[in-house]
């Protein structure tokens, strides 16, 4: 397979010397191949080359091709984390990682969320208000579950405690929501099994035990429970 312009090594790129030609890329027409003394030297926006002055006959000094070299690292790095946002909201923990994982650089890193976070596009109350609201409406779970899922995500605690207190969750009608869905395919289940099984899955949405003996006492009626909560396997997330 041919490597395109962009995918070669640094190392072994010219660092220095005359503007030689300014080609456009066949890929993609808004980006142009800058070579310097007949050598392909770095790639950039068209738009950037016109900004910055870079044209044929023009002589680049060390600093300056390391200049342009770092500014269109960061403009591919923001193009990156803008396409990763339009498939759905992450938080800068996230999108971080993503970036990370595709090559670039911790500075390239931090200027294209600096960018992307002063374009308003990053806003990690923002996202854990969807987040919440998003469980809260579609898959119900407590507030514990909640809260290691957006810590998971990146969220500082302070954020996560603020958003779900002022989404005044009701544990109890969350909890009776999942338990009577759950009840109506166990129906052909002895009670007690039936019962248990809502217990473990409750539990495994976050649900502290308070909270699911009042729930399925609602949804299966009143029950006396034989075995110490504390000791019940079915109760471990």
């Amino acid at each position: 397979m041919r490597r395109r312009p962009d995918d070669v090594p640094e190392r072994s790129l010219p660092t220095s010397g005359t503007v030689s030609a300014i080609k456009e890329q066949q890929r993609n027409p808004e980006r142009v191949n800058i070579l310097l003394d007949g050598v392909f030297a770095f790639a950039m926006t068209r738009e950037e080359a016109l900004l910055q002055g870079v044209h044929v006959g023009r002589e680049l000094s060390l600093d300056e091709v390391a200049e342009f070299r770092a500014r269109d690292t960061v403009g591919k790095a923001v193009e990156a984390a803008l396409r990763l946002l339009t498939v759905r909201p992450r938080t800068e923990k996230e999108l971080r990682d993503r970036l990370r994982q595709k090559g670039y650089e911790p500075s390239a890193l931090d200027d294209a969320i600096e960018r992307i976070e002063g374009w308003g596009y990053l806003d990690d109350t923002a996202f854990a208000r969807l987040w919440v609201a998003n469980r809260v409406e579609h898959r119900p779970r407590g507030k514990r579950m909640l809260t290691q899922e957006l810590r998971q995500k990146g969220v500082d605690r302070e954020t996560i405690a603020e958003t779900i207190d002022e989404a005044e969750i009701d544990e109890v009608a969350a909890a009776v929501a999942v338990a009577e869905n759950s009840a109506r395919k166990m129906s052909s289940l002895d009670p007690l099994v039936a019962r248990r099984r809502l217990m473990g899955q409750l539990a495994r949405r976050g649900f502290d035990y308070g909270t699911i003996k009042t729930a399925l006492d609602r949804v299966l009626g009143e029950h006396e429970d034989e075995d110490d909560p504390d000791h019940d396997e079915s109760l471990n997330p």
